[in-house]
């Protein structure tokens, strides 16, 4: 893929974080809000809507908030 931005709904999303120890901290509507344990600073809100990807530009404020680059996190998907 060389880089580029996958296509995502954010339940997808979540699994993917799930994966690098991220753990859901709590849901506000329909907003799921992680945490990573020992790091306060990542803290990550992905928006969860059935049926919807999320936006480029969403998702890679999502990816910049983890810390991991594109292809970190495309690897965990």
């Amino acid at each position: 893929m060389g880089g580029g931005l996958p296509v995502l709904n954010g339940r997808r999303v979540i699994q993917a974080l799930l994966r690098t120890g991220f753990v859901v901290n709590r849901i506000v509507g329909s907003h799921h809000v992680l945490v990573y344990p020992g790091d306060p600073a990542r803290t990550v809100t992905v928006p969860v809507h059935a049926g919807r990807d999320l936006k480029p530009g969403t998702l890679r404020s999502i990816i910049r908030q983890t810390g991991l680059t594109v292809e970190e996190f495309n690897e965990l998907l």
